[in-house]
């Protein structure tokens, strides 16, 4: 794979570069009127989704960071996003163009004063893979295989900018408008700042793992503190397969259940128990070894969840509170959902929205089990999903709306379903996390 010597720094260089894959996406969309001349809509905008996603991707790859966090994030929402942009978008989770060996080596100078093989007793400098924010780098010490993930230069100092420069694509995409509508986009630029921060990641690192450890079939990483810095971090190697790779291969019926069950578990004792949440559940957080247990990484982006948004958020998840008028205005207004300043026409149209969207998202919460292998749930999200991106109404209302909680908060739940629907898990104890509370 190429490696990269240096990554644009600069506003200047940041924004040249967006502009230009701004560029070949206005060339593609003419083409694409070009091609409803000779080919059939369907055909015509299946190439214009593919021409697109492949100039996004290789745009944003040598940037790295947040503009590349952005498109790993879209590739987890498989409810809204073309297919064509799932899988491009998705080589951002651990497959992308990493450092050259000199940048590694000035990246280690900078932050220990000493290079690598001064570290440790083995350090290979060509990266096992690379992501949106940082690469990992195989190493040993004492006898321990070692994983080692170094942070992209610039990464840091980038994130405000290059989320100034996504921001007008991500108001049109999503129809965010109003006087409030920042709020949204502070707690994605606070939330990233966080990802950046590795003696944060550390922390939170070491927190998740004594409290959940003792969650059957969960393995984790140790930390070594000596070793890491606020851009390197070192653990211990795991051994297994992404996520993806295991749900691509032929696994067996009750391997796809014992592995689904161990990350509801995982996901739910963090949500009721810790409140602060794994938010970033994407298949390259995730190994299965040899066991068919579930070993999870990188706790860059957690999520805290205050008392005023878990309360009505779960209260709203039971479906009898879903068949009480009054009660379920009140947790929308909690909510941020429904505001003072509505409409009588906007407050009927979000309630029925909200209504007929969470009737669907809430199913597995009120179930003793539930199986995410069921095409039928799964499309139906996707149908509601479809019909309201399109919907001319909703266009013209004020379209940003809720807490900013929802932003990671359901990031975490569309995440742990689709890979609960990868891995065809049929039989979740949906309470089975009670188990565990100490």
């Amino acid at each position: 794979m190429e490696t990269i010597d240096s990554i644009p720094v600069s506003k200047i260089q940041r924004a040249t570069k967006i502009v230009k894959t701004g560029a070949k996406v206005g060339v593609n969309y003419l083409k694409y009127y070009g091609d409803k001349i000779t080919k059939t809509e369907v055909e015509a905008k299946s190439r214009l989704n593919e021409n697109n996603a492949e100039d996004i991707y290789d745009g944003l790859k040598n940037l790295k960071g947040s503009a590349l966090k952005v498109a790993q994030m879209l590739s987890m929402d498989k409810n809204i996003m073309p297919q064509a942009y799932i899988d491009k978008f998705s080589l951002s989770q651990f497959s992308v163009p990493p450092l050259s060996p000199a940048l590694v080596l000035k990246t280690f100078k900078k932050y220990f004063g000493k290079a690598p093989n001064e570290l440790f007793d083995e350090f290979n400098l060509k990266s096992e893979n690379a992501a949106s924010i940082g690469q990992v780098h195989r190493a040993e010490k004492d006898g321990k295989k070692l994983a080692v993930k170094i942070q992209y230069p610039g990464v840091a100092d980038s994130i405000s900018s290059d989320l100034a420069l996504v921001k007008p694509i991500a108001i049109q995409m999503f129809n965010i408008k109003g006087k409030d509508s920042d709020k949204y986009f502070k707690e994605v630029e606070n939330k990233l700042i966080d990802e950046t921060n590795y003696n944060l990641e550390l922390e939170q690192s070491l927190e998740v793992l004594n409290s959940c450890k003792h969650i059957p079939n969960l393995r984790f990483p140790n930390y070594y503190e000596e070793l890491s810095s606020e851009r390197i971090i070192t653990m211990d190697w795991m051994t297994g397969v992404h996520l993806s790779e295991f749900t691509a291969s032929n696994f067996t019926p009750e391997d796809g259940n014992k592995i689904g069950q161990t990350l509801w578990d995982f996901f739910m004792y963090q949500m009721h128990v810790l409140k602060k949440v794994h938010a970033d559940p994407h298949p390259g957080n995730f190994l299965v070894n040899e066991n068919k247990e579930l070993i999870v990484l990188d706790f860059g982006c957690m999520k805290a969840i205050p008392d005023d948004f878990y309360i009505p958020y779960f209260e709203l998840a039971k479906q009898e509170n879903l068949n009480k008028p009054a009660f379920f205005k009140t947790k929308m207004e909690e909510l941020e959902i429904l505001k003072s300043e509505d409409s009588k026409e906007e407050t009927e149209f979000f309630t029925q929205m909200f209504h007929e969207l969470l009737s669907v998202f809430t199913r597995p919460f009120n179930t003793e089990t539930f199986d995410f292998s069921d095409e039928k749930f799964f499309g139906k999200m996707t149908e509601l999903g479809e019909r309201y991106s399109k919907d001319t109404e909703l266009r013209k209302m004020n379209g940003n709306r809720g807490s900013k909680h929802f932003i990671y908060i359901n990031r975490t739940f569309f995440g742990l379903y689709n890979l609960l629907h990868d891995l065809k898990a049929s039989d979740i104890q949906v309470n089975n996390y009670e188990k565990f509370i100490n």
